[in-house]
């Protein structure tokens, strides 16, 4: 068998990246909320300068407390301008760089400002302010995770050629001629963009509250904040699905990890075919169960339906859903034809 992999790629991909402008959208806006709103909203606990700037354990620089809300502001939208232009003009070559820049910037800026704001809460004097030393070992050790996490999210492998055309319906549905001695992949992508969108503001209610409790201003949070945590967690999870086919089978991941993951062996599956379904009849969006079976509904139209030897049925609604179906009943085939 040859090292080569020839991709069976997806006829379209227009999906998968929809939701992440609007994501990324609402991202931006909420870390500018937030780095205005936590001094602003401190300002009666706050003295007026407020210490900026750390020369070892003392403060030895300050800032209005004006310019301590919009200096950082500024700088948020300048990266946020930044991300926008490595999308547009590099997003080929390294599309995983603008989440990351602003995933990163976003948490550096907003744990600085949480930082400022508590170093000085209920002081008099800004030369009054507390020691930052451990917000900043905490501070840069999420800025790093933060830009690494969302780079691995959002980077996308190649796609490769085509290596193999559809041919007519066999007994299982749909078939796919393999070449000769080769592997075979299809890969298909689909995400919802009010899901995700969602998950963003969800996941910024989480970072506001935990970062308003950790400042000092409020007190008791933990449970909302653990709450919107879980919440956001679930929903990004069910925003976006990833379906590959190899020669192993069908693997089915969720969210931008393509983490928790279904799996079906070629001798696990009976038939593949595409379907066209709706909201409505797999019972709503998300992860659905009925008498459809199982259904990853988050977008209505073209769906990969699978059905297992024992009769049960899995559908995910990605493109190109009649290719991946004809690749799996190949591959059923073999695997159910004994070896000479």
């Amino acid at each position: 068998m040859k090292d080569s992999e020839p991709v069976v790629p997806a006829a379209t991909q227009r999906r998968p990246g929809r939701g992440g402008p609007w994501a990324a959208g609402a991202f931006a806006a909420g870390v500018l909320a937030l780095l205005v709103a936590l001094p602003l909203a401190a300002r009666d606990r706050l003295p007026d300068p407020v210490a900026t700037h750390w020369g070892g354990s003392r403060p030895d620089g300050s800032m209005s407390l004006t310019a301590a809300a919009l200096f950082p502001a500024v700088i948020w939208l300048g990266l946020v301008a930044l991300a926008a232009a490595v999308r547009r003009f590099r997003g080929r070559q390294a599309p995983g760089a603008p989440g990351a820049v602003l995933a990163s910037g976003g948490v550096l800026l907003s744990g600085a400002q949480a930082s400022i704001v508590h170093a000085n809460l209920d002081r008099a004097r800004w030369q009054d302010a507390a020691s930052m030393d451990a917000w900043v070992i905490l501070i840069v050790l999420a800025t790093g995770a933060a830009g690494l996490l969302t780079w691995l999210a959002t980077r996308t492998p190649g796609t490769g050629t085509a290596a193999a055309g559809t041919a007519p319906t066999g007994p299982r549905g749909p078939v796919m001629t393999l070449p000769a001695g080769e592997r075979v992949v299809w890969l298909s992508r689909t995400s919802n963009v009010w899901m995700q969108l969602a998950a963003a503001l969800l996941g910024l209610g989480a970072a506001g509250t935990a970062l308003a409790g950790a400042t000092g201003l409020t007190s008791g949070h933990w449970p909302l904040t653990t709450t919107l945590a879980i919440l956001a967690l679930t929903t990004l999870a069910c925003s976006s699905v990833q379906a590959r086919v190899t020669a192993k089978g069908l693997d089915v991941g969720f969210g931008p990890f393509g983490w928790p993951k279904r799996h079906w062996s070629p001798a696990d599956i009976g038939a593949a075919r595409a379907e066209r379904r709706t909201a409505a009849q797999a019972g709503g969006w998300g992860y659905r169960v009925n008498g459809l079976g199982t259904t990853v509904m988050l977008r209505g139209g073209e769906c990969l339906v699978v059905e297992s030897r024992q009769g049960q049925r899995f559908a995910v609604s990605v493109d190109d859903a009649d290719r991946g179906a004809a690749l799996l009943n190949s591959l059923a085939a073999g695997a159910a034809t004994p070896a000479a």
